[in-house]
């Protein structure tokens, strides 16, 4: 060690040696300096108000009063929204097939992660930042926050938590209709543009301040009859556009291998466990009392949330039996995957008018949307397009009914919710009940901006993603669908028990013989 210290020192003798020390010391200090400033100067722009005022700060004061059971409400029915992905869960792996199994589960917790992440750091800015009509740019990061969001009197990050486990709905409801044949890295890359971009930015549209489709002032509402775009609970905000994000994701990865469509002579590929299937559908029943009540956003109106609550039950029995009873006469079978299909269309139809129409209305929007619900895969087997759990029948087609219900069944009766209970100051009233068009002229607007926008931007991500060579692309490679996505990718299967028992390896039934001779011998008509 003295060695080394003496030449070191005797090395600063050196006038070059110090010359250099000097510059690499000083362009250390200079990136540190650069990289504060910057750090500094990030916080002071997303923490400061955007354009103070008078308005701003009478603003502000409002949001420093939090009601606790407002935001005690707000929490619980986030609750039941996030646990809507167990349900998500079970739907989607047990109307899969089982050599897939493994991918639909670890989809979906990964993108609640990515989702919860990318939500905090732009999503939510974007979708609930002051900005324009277009977009938000304020709490970046959560940057800025308040005590209470607005004049919700809900805690600022209870709210947050409620619209992250929307943004995490509208991001599962996409992978439906993408099972059994999408890489996983090609999963990452499309559920960032979903959770980061696309959702988000169309939502404020709807729901953030100032966006241009749910603004009560410009162009949209004098050209629209006085009347803004209304979508109590997100029936175009997260069901239609996951719905179509789908239907892009769906018609750009192209059928699955082996699917042999009803034209041609085939159907959809069997369910591997509809017992998970079916609990997974109820599942999500259940978290819907918290994705329709909760978005009153107060516990205070206390009427609303029972004809909420009522209105969600009704539509989704209604739908869940029409479905069944539509379906019957073509196979004389009572068919348990379209009555679960069939009552999540209800529910979807249901979760825009909630608040507006009566019993008997949601009824009617139930009973539509079961019969909505198998045309539309009726539609997808017609066009060949291969979508496994019927993401875009039950999310899109049915949102779309939903959206449009409004305008002809809100009665007229009720207003609008509030932090303190119910403002009747302002009803809505549909074209069956002597409101005339106009609140469903913007209801087609609203929905019909979301199909366009929403699925053409869908199929130039997809397209790009497909395009990217190597293992980030969109489809995986041929013998990895071959031999199964759990052990391809994931390098696990789903069921591990002894040979001679349970259930064989998934294989579809109609894959050509010169695709399934191409299996690993380990795989196929082996057991798992």
């Amino acid at each position: 060690m003295p060695a080394m210290i003496r030449t070191r020192l005797q090395r600063l003798k050196d006038k070059d040696a110090r010359h250099l020390i000097g510059v690499v010391l000083g362009g250390k200090m200079l990136g540190i300096m650069t990289l504060l400033g910057l750090m500094k100067a990030f916080s002071w722009y997303f923490e400061s108000a955007a354009g103070a005022s008078p308005v701003a700060d009478v603003a502000h004061r409002a949001n420093d009063f939090v009601s606790p059971i407002n935001t005690v409400w707000v929490l619980v029915t986030a609750f039941l929204v996030f646990f809507m992905q167990a349900g998500f869960m079970g739907l989607e792996a047990g109307f899969a097939r089982s050599r897939e199994t493994v991918n639909v589960l670890m989809e979906c917790v990964f993108d609640t992660c990515l989702c919860g992440i990318l939500y905090w750091a732009i999503g939510f800015a974007f979708q609930f930042g002051s900005g324009n009509g277009l977009i938000g740019h304020q709490y970046f990061l959560l940057h800025g926050m308040t005590p209470a969001y607005g004049t919700t009197k809900v805690a600022f990050l209870a709210f947050f938590l409620f619209q992250f486990a929307f943004a995490d709905t509208a991001s599962t409801v996409t992978s439906g209709a993408m099972v059994g044949r999408t890489g996983f890295k090609g999963d990452i890359l499309y559920s960032t543009a979903v959770s980061g971009f696309i959702y988000p930015i169309f939502g404020h549209w709807a729901w953030g301040p100032g966006g241009w489709l749910g603004n009560t002032m410009g162009w949209f509402h004098s050209w629209a009859g006085g009347t803004v775009f209304r979508d109590f609970a997100g029936s175009t905000v997260v069901h239609t556009v996951g719905g179509f994000i789908a239907l892009g994701g769906a018609i750009v990865l192209g059928p699955r291998l082996g699917r042999k469509f009803k034209r041609d002579g085939g159907g959809p590929l069997p369910p591997h466990d509809l017992t998970i299937g079916a609990i997974g559908g109820v599942i999500l029943w259940f978290g819907w009392y918290g994705f329709n009540p909760g978005s009153t956003l107060s516990a205070m109106d206390w009427t609303g949330i029972g004809r909420i609550s009522a209105n969600t039950t009704l539509a989704a029995c209604a739908a869940g039996l029409t479905a069944v009873f539509f379906v019957y006469p073509r196979a004389k079978k009572w068919d348990l995957g379209i009555s679960v299909n069939g009552f999540l269309g209800g529910l979807v139809a249901i979760t825009c008018p909630c608040y507006w129409v009566s019993p008997w209305g949601a009824i009617v929007i139930g009973a539509v949307a079961g019969v909505v619900v198998p045309l539309g895969i009726d539609l997808l087997e017609h066009l060949r397009i291969d979508d496994p759990i019927g993401a875009w029948p039950v999310h899109g087609l049915a949102g779309v009914w939903g959206t449009l219900s409004l305008g002809l069944l809100a009665t007229g009766q009720y207003g609008v919710p509030t932090a303190d209970g119910a403002d009747t100051s302002t009803v809505v009233r549909g074209l069956f009940y002597g409101g005339g068009t106009a609140q469903l002229r913007s209801q087609l607007i609203g929905s019909a901006t979301c199909i366009v926008v929403v699925l053409s931007v869908t199929l130039v991500v997809m397209l790009a993603i497909k395009a990217i060579r190597g293992t980030w692309t969109l489809r995986v490679s041929r013998e990895g669908e071959l031999e199964g996505l759990d052990i391809h990718e994931h390098g696990t299967p789903a069921y591990h028990v002894e040979f001679g028992q349970g259930m064989t390896y998934s294989t579809p039934a109609n894959l050509p013989l010169s695709d399934r001779d191409e299996l690993p011998a380990s795989r196929e008509g082996t057991r798992v």
